[in-house]
């Protein structure tokens, strides 16, 4: 149930009482009591029971998923509209009279807003009907509450087939929306989880995406509906759909060109704000009834402003379809001239073009320059005449038409293939500038000229693409475009430039791993798709589960992987088959990955094991064994397994399993205490004396493992969260839903919360240096005497915390 933590003590008047008696009390409650007896009688049968104790959280507002419809027996619950973490947190420290100044009473008003129910009321409708089983509300039980579950499945299945029964709840909801304060709150919320998971807002910190949520409005636009006209309309606001699609198109000559489709997520108008004075440039046309999200333009562009790998974004989707020779003369057509540029395509190509000139004379035969283009690797030539004046260029395109599809001889003289004139450009000139020669003159190559007009070196268009290679989000757009794993893995080594640069930039470490975490998921997606392509679609509903750093979307440079497969239980006639092909993908994208880049698992915790490709009642059994059955060393090999999500397939089977297990964790103690014995297997590498402790020998002598030394953290979050049933598996999330559950106090919560950051931050930084400088590959080791004496003493106060946060947990869960 969410994020709660119940007893599960039967309801003797549900449970024991005589069906008639259910029935009974069913048929008192609307809208059930609008339903046929037989249906009723039904649903009696999957009733179940749940206790809250007083105070019991049982959902947070836009973080829980909720599995059933709740009727309130006994007792009370109070409902309120929960404000962003960022929010809360002030109210709390406000309450406490600590930045009482600071903090307005809207913010207070803002949170406390309330209401509750009493015996008899629902909840939960909405939330499985409209908001995608997640939470719309903040529920915490003010009096010891008994609730009546009706499984959510249940619940959809009777809205399906009695109308009165939707429109109840759908009706409520309706007439709530009325209020202004309520319907902002709850789009506000929604607003925000959308943004939270919608590139290049996911990118932002939490906060940012918090007050941009809160700018957010909803409109609405049926199927067909021109909502802009290219080169007319005025564009007022960023547009995102929300739910539905649309087509962006071009129309010349009556004729539609640049015609595409999109869906949720996408996003229409950067562009135009940005570089077209908020002039459409394509029409954008509703192919299904849409909600569009409308942000204000000059919000926007402030963010834009504030945050330059925000605005890279939109300038490099700009710069990739400017490649494309029909887009760039449209854009040339209806651009409005701008005072600033975008920072991207503002700057020089001076640091892009390749100076390394290669030529040839235009007497040299078509086979020796060939041959010369071979030798030296590259994809095009100069040609100079016989008095030393660059006259012309051959490109591999030129040898392939020119030469071979015309059959032209070998030893005629190149210069009746040369290209000429040669085109070229200031090397100064900016890289807007190159992009639009290149697309107006449909070239692909151009010679770099100095202020004497002699030729320096040449730039082609793939120099341009490669010079947005330290956006991230052009690297993932790349990931997506790619069509071979040797692409895959070249765009992956691109990863420690990309993650230096963003750390140069005053990136957190935070952020860090949310973008290796959207690089790993992105390339598993396109692996799949590709293994599935190539082995047949899937014989029955699945799931790609990824596990430990990944499952906890904490990856860095240097990483293994860990997955694994379920699938839903196959009849025995064809058992076989079906694990047979999940066998077979598994393999496929285990190698494919290691190929790529990311090792295979030591431990070989990997899909292509028999042991950890299983169907669904195979993995209860597992979690099920761990929980009542695994001594602490057995846990200490499987603690890895409690941090898994869904990576691609149905999310449906990792949600269920996570709702199993943590159903399974309820009352046993014993599991809580070996894990706890786990988590004090690695301690901090500091001495009595508070010195560290390094390695005596070896490769990384002097050094310690920075890896080992973060991980009572992780481990001491991770017992809590899953004694608290918290579903969220990243470590600082966790630590902030356990601190919104009054689980952590303020104090623990900020120093565990600066200490992991501190460290992922500063183990970014040394395998970033390794990669990059000393060329050794990622590792996990640092040796302190090359850090600064405010980084040691950080250090060594950080792992004093620790360990007092160790010995706390032992005698909580261990008595010792």
């Amino acid at each position: 149930m969410g994020t709660s933590y119940f007893s599960t003590e039967p309801d003797p008047a549900i449970s024991d009482m005589p069906d008639g008696h259910a029935l009974t009390w069913l048929s008192r409650i609307p809208p059930f009591s609008s339903l046929p007896e037989y249906e009723l009688k039904a649903l009696t049968r999957v009733l179940h029971v749940e206790v809250a104790p007083q105070g019991t959280i049982l959902f947070l507002q836009g973080r829980s998923q909720v599995e059933n419809l709740y009727i309130v027996k006994k007792g009370l619950l109070a409902l309120s509209g929960q404000a962003p973490p960022d929010i809360s947190r002030e109210v709390a420290l406000t309450e406490s009279d600590m930045f009482a100044p600071q903090v307005s009473q809207f913010l207070k008003n803002l949170v406390k807003q309330e209401n509750t129910l009493n015996d008899r009321e629902i909840w939960g409708g909405i939330a499985l009907l409209r908001n995608a089983g997640v939470a719309d509300k903040t529920v915490k039980a003010t009096r010891d509450t008994t609730l009546i579950l009706v499984p959510g499945p249940v619940f959809l299945d009777i809205c399906n087939r009695y109308p009165v029964v939707y429109k109840f709840f759908v009706g409520t909801f309706r007439q709530k929306m009325m209020d202004a304060a309520y319907a902002a709150r709850i789009v506000s919320e929604q607003a925000r989880e959308f943004l939270m998971n919608t590139v290049p807002f996911s990118f932002l910190p939490e906060s940012e995406i918090v007050r941009i949520a809160s700018e957010l409005s909803i409109i609405y636009h049926p199927r067909d509906q021109i909502v802009f006209t290219q080169g007319i309309s005025p564009i007022h606001a960023l547009v995102i759909i929300q739910k539905g699609a649309a087509e962006r198109y071009f129309e010349e000559n009556n004729q539609v060109t640049l015609h595409d489709q999109i869906s949720e997520g996408s996003i229409f108008g950067g562009i135009s704000l940005l570089l077209n004075n908020a002039i459409s440039i394509r029409s954008l046309k509703t192919t299904e009834d849409t909600h569009f999200y409308t942000w204000p333009g000059q919000q926007f562009l402030d963010v834009c402003t504030r945050f330059p790998l925000f605005t890279e974004y939109f300038t490099d989707i700009f710069g990739k379809r400017m490649l494309d020779r029909s887009y760039a003369s449209i854009v040339a057509k209806t651009m409005k001239p701008r005072e600033e540029s975008t920072h991207h395509l503002n700057q020089s190509i001076d640091g892009f073009y390749q100076r390394n000139i290669i030529y040839c004379l235009t007497n040299m035969t078509i086979q020796s320059v060939a041959e010369l283009m071979s030798r030296h690797r590259c994809s095009s030539i100069l040609v100079k005449n016989m008095t030393g004046d660059f006259v012309g260029i051959v490109t591999d395109s030129d040898l392939r038409k020119k030469v071979i599809a015309a059959g032209i001889g070998f030893l005629e003289p190149v210069s009746i293939i040369m290209s000429t004139p040669l085109h070229s450009i200031s090397q100064n000139a900016p890289i807007f500038e190159a992009l639009m020669s290149m697309m107006q003159e449909n070239v692909k190559h151009m010679a770099v000229m100095d202020q004497n007009d002699a030729v320096v070196g040449i730039i082609t268009n793939r120099d341009i693409l490669t010079s947005q290679g330290r956006s991230p989000f052009f690297l993932i757009r790349e990931i997506q475009a790619s069509n071979s794993l040797d692409e895959i893995s070249h765009l992956h080594l691109q990863l420690p430039d990309v993650v230096q640069n963003l750390i140069r930039n005053g990136a957190n470490a935070g952020n860090l791993t949310r973008l290796i975490t959207t690089i790993s998921d992105t390339i598993l997606v396109k692996l799949l798709d590709m293994a599935i392509a190539k082995l047949g679609q899937p014989p029955c509903r699945f799931a790609f589960m990824v596990l430990g750093s990944e499952g906890r979307k904490e990856q860095t440079l240097k990483t293994d992987q860990d997955n694994a497969i379920i699938y839903e239980d196959p009849p025995d006639a064809s058992a076989e088959e079906i694990r047979s092909y999940f066998m077979a993908l598994g393999e496929t994208v285990c190698t494919w990955l290691d190929q790529v880049g990311y090792d295979f698992c030591k431990g070989d915790i990997m899909a292509k094991n028999p042991r950890w490709c299983q169907p669904v009642s195979v993995w209860k059994q597992y979690f099920s064994d761990w929980t009542h059955q695994a001594e602490a060393e057995d846990l200490l090999q499987a603690s890895i397994f409690f941090d898994f999500r869904g990576g691609y397939g149905d999310m449906s089977l990792v949600r269920d399993l996570r709702q199993y297990l943590m159903n399974t964790l309820l009352g046993w103690a014993g599991f809580f205490r070996h894990l706890t014995e786990n988590a004090l297997y690695f301690r901090p590498p500091l001495g009595f004396f508070r010195n560290f402790i390094v390695e005596s020998r070896g490769e990384y002598r002097d050094s310690f493992d920075i890896k080992s030394a973060m991980m009572p953290i992780i481990d001491i979050i991770r017992i809590y969260s899953l004694k608290y049933r918290i579903a969220e598996t990243n470590t600082p999330e966790r630590m902030l839903q356990l601190y919104q559950q009054k689980k952590l106090t303020w104090d623990t919560y900020t120093e565990l919360e600066h200490a992991y950051r501190f460290l992922m931050q500063l183990r970014f930084s040394c395998q970033v240096n390794a990669v990059l400088i000393e060329k050794t590959g990622p590792n996990n080791y640092i040796n302190p005497k090359k850090l600064t004496r405010i980084e040691q003493s950080t250090l060594k106060e950080i792992f004093f915390r620790i360990d007092r946060m160790q010995k706390h947990i032992s005698f909580e869960f261990t008595g010792s």
